[in-house]
């Protein structure tokens, strides 16, 4: 079982990285012309564990002896960690790992002229933090964000045209994208300005990607025909393995294990094909018997807890009210007048309540009503239910 990584893991060895050759050769085909002053634009959508930040680290890997390739989860800047999302705290974040990634490549990074700006354009500059030998510049005023934000995004071209003897261009891969939904009504703003200036620089290419199914409104608002990019960002979706994928993976990096044919269909059915759960379910399964579909099913069932780890921790952040609207999901979808009858409240009072949800991806709204995305969290809710008797508000 030591070829099977775990459902967590983001940089895979060679040993341990399996498929997904077409999408490395498209994606690596469509950067190259970043080296030829034609630097495209990206964005990457998938489901939660499909495998999307596995493949841009391979990505990156790939890259980076020709460009300087920057990849950043917007999911781990401290704006997001503490619940606190803005457009400046993004705009710190994305400067941060910008300089931080050049210093790693030894590249030039502009440091004389980053102080230069921040002394010379009328900011209130409150300090400069010293974080890893990286300054981060504190500002304090709203009327300075527009300045700040024209020099964060223009940085990259910067550092370019000064290493350009170095590098053949830039490569910006944002992870996490999707959170930038909880700015809220900046959101549009952010989009329009972000795309301004990605659309004009010719030597920086942007791959922007994010646990987002094909329905999702954000992927409409950023390439569709009247989205940000009008039309010109290439979407390219990774899709979960096929059964024929996930029985080839299988017998490749896990051959101890034994299915009958309907113990196989039933494991494929559990995971979806989504490789994070094949991953986690299949090193719990028995490697002394052969597993039959009855064998599965409780093997999953007896798992799921572990298996969806992530969601239960997502669940576990949520408000009561919030969970409530879920559990009110599980048997059928509704609209919010019916899912505001079922909980006797009024309609109005579930708009952000229902819009955080979306954003989250537990939730989606499909032809006037909304359903649970997270078909395994419905599974875990039902089953958690049948055992004990009472939803899991509280999981310890």
């Amino acid at each position: 079982m030591s070829k099977l990584p775990w459902g967590n893991s983001k940089v895979l060895t060679d040993e341990e990285f399996f498929n997904r050759e077409q999408e490395i050769n498209n994606l690596k085909n469509l950067l190259s012309s970043t080296g030829e002053n034609n630097a495209p634009d990206i964005l990457l959508t998938g489901i939660r564990g499909v495998g999307k930040t596995v493949l841009l680290n391979r990505i990156k890997n790939i890259m980076d002896d020709d460009y300087l390739v920057i990849y950043m989860d917007f999911t781990i800047s401290s704006v997001y960690q503490k619940n606190q999302m803005s457009v400046k705290g993004l705009l710190d974040y994305y400067f941060q790992e910008i300089i931080s990634e050049c210093r790693d490549k030894g590249l030039k990074s502009l440091d004389s002229q980053i102080k230069k700006f921040f002394k010379t354009n009328n900011f209130k500059l409150e300090k400069f933090l010293n974080i890893n030998g990286i300054p981060i510049p504190l500002i304090s005023t709203e009327r300075d964000i527009e300045k700040y934000r024209d020099f964060v995004f223009k940085l990259a071209e910067d550092i370019y045209k000064e290493n350009q003897d170095k590098i053949k261009g830039i490569i910006i891969i944002i992870d996490e994208f999707q959170v930038i939904k909880e700015i809220g009504d900046y959101l549009n703003s952010f989009l329009w300005n972000f795309r301004g200036y990605v659309t004009s620089q010719r030597n920086v290419a942007y791959v922007l990607s994010g646990s987002m199914s094909l329905q999702d409104n954000l992927i409409s608002e950023i390439a569709g025909q009247n989205g940000a990019f009008g039309g010109r960002m290439l979407t390219i979706n990774i899709n979960p393995f096929t059964k024929e994928t996930a029985n080839t993976y299988l017998k490749e990096k896990a051959p101890e294990l034994n299915f009958t044919e309907e113990g196989f269909d039933r494991f494929y059915k559990c995971t979806s094909g989504i490789p994070s759960y094949i991953n986690i379910f299949a090193r719990q399964l028995d490697t002394s018997t052969t597993l039959n579909e009855e064998e599965v099913i409780n093997a999953f069932d007896n798992n799921l807890s572990l298996i969806l780890s992530h969601l239960i921790n997502e669940w576990n952040r949520l408000t009561i009210k919030e969970k409530d609207i879920i559990i009110t999901l599980i048997h059928e979808p509704l609209k919010r007048i019916e899912i505001a009858r079922k909980l006797n409240v009024k309609s109005g009072s579930l708009s952000n309540k229902l819009n955080k949800l979306q954003n989250l991806g537990l939730i989606k709204f499909i032809d006037g009503k909304y359903e649970i995305n997270e078909h395994l969290l419905k599974r875990w809710l039902k089953l958690e239910h049948e055992q004990k008797g009472i939803y899991p508000y509280r999981v310890i």
